[in-house]
Order: structure tokens, then C-alpha cells, then sequence
């Protein structure tokens, strides 16, 4: 059992500080998760699979702590775009997004070493405005969005790229969608606020 009752499946800064805003004490840890899509597998799909999966990692059984796995997957033309990886990728995952709008699915689920799961999906869409080469490759060299689905940050300077964002919750497009994170919470009896 852990300290607090509460693990985040993630290393991710992103994640770890969204949690923090909801004022409950947790402890983090690794998943070690393969994070390749099945074949045939739709993005909202793998997102849910993927979360589910993070939190199944860490939750032990006999444990009473309660576990969060998040993923994002982005959809672009019905296929999920990863996490870039390098800069050349990047400038190409945004060169493809540049004028178009992409969805961003951001599932969460709350694991219990005794089996429970509960589960929630959040869908963003962002339209991104025209992009030129030039702009592009200013951002990745500026933000280095490596680490994130879809090339940005839009916690940053992100936010420049886009037209609209479309969402019921703005934390999700981040990585975490805390509106569903601290309903789940409260369902497990975490007493939110």
C-alpha cells in the first residue's frame, strides 16, 4: 500500500502537475506499458486500452490504493498519430495538422488492486490554423513538443498554432482530463473539493 491511497501511473510532468491541482496527496510510478496499437484498432480504442492498461500495471492486488492511467492518442484521418519522437517528425506531424482539425482522445481509469475500474473518455477537437514551414519548424525548435501526442504543448506556446479548440475540458488537450478524474475520484470516495 502506498503512503497516500492514490498513485499516478505516469512519469509524465504534464500529468503529475494537472493532479496536483485537485489537492490530493499521490505518489507516482512507471508503467512499463507497450503503447503499440493493435491492428485494427480505432484511436479512442487505444487510448481506453492503453489507460486501462497503465493503471492495471500499478495496481496491486491487496493493495487499497487507487490508480490512475491516462493516455492520449491523437486522430488524424481516422489513424493515430503518436508521440514525434524528434524534430523531423514533429515538423512532419504538424505540417500534416497545418489547416486541419484533429481529435485528441484523453481516457482516464481509476484501478483498484482489488479489480474495480472506472473509466471515462474525453474527446478534444483542435483546429489548427495554416502553418508555413517556416512557423513550423520556429515552434519545434523552440518548444521541443517530443514527448507529446501530436507536436505541441499547448500549455505553451502551443496555443499558437491553433484556430479553436473544441472541448469540454481544456485539461485533457494536456494529458489528464480532471473534470472526469475527480468525478471517477469522488465515485472511489475521494473527497473532492
Amino acid at each position: 500500500m502506498t503512503a497516500t491511497g492514490l498513485v499516478l501511473a505516469s512519469t509524465s510532468p504534464y500529468r503529475r502537475e494537472l493532479l496536483a491541482r485537485l489537492c490530493l496527496p499521490f505518489d507516482t510510478a512507471r508503467p512499463e506499458v507497450d503503447e503499440s496499437p493493435l491492428s485494427g484498432e480505432t484511436p479512442t480504442a487505444l487510448a481506453a486500452r492503453l489507460a486501462e492498461a497503465k493503471a492495471a500495471a500499478i495496481a496491486r492486488p491487496g493493495s487499497d490504493a487507487w490508480v490512475i492511467g491516462s493516455d492520449q492518442v491523437a486522430e488524424l484521418d481516422g489513424a493515430p498519430l503518436g508521440k514525434p519522437g524528434d524534430a523531423a517528425r514533429a515538423r512532419d506531424q504538424l505540417a500534416a495538422m497545418a489547416g486541419r482539425a484533429v481529435r485528441f482522445h484523453t481516457a482516464v481509469c481509476l484501478g483498484h488492486g482489488d479489480g474495480r475500474r472506472l473509466r471515462a473518455m474525453d474527446t478534444t477537437t483542435v483546429r489548427f490554423r495554416p502553418l508555413t514551414g517556416a512557423e513550423i519548424a520556429r515552434y519545434v525548435a523552440a518548444e521541443q513538443p517530443l514527448d507529446c501526442a501530436g507536436s505541441f504543448k499547448a500549455e505553451g506556446l502551443g496555443i499558437s498554432l491553433f484556430e479553436a479548440i473544441d472541448s469540454r475540458d481544456p485539461t485533457a488537450l494536456i494529458g489528464l482530463p480532471l473534470i472526469a478524474t475527480a468525478r471517477l475520484l469522488r465515485e472511489a470516495g475521494f473527497p473532492l473539493p
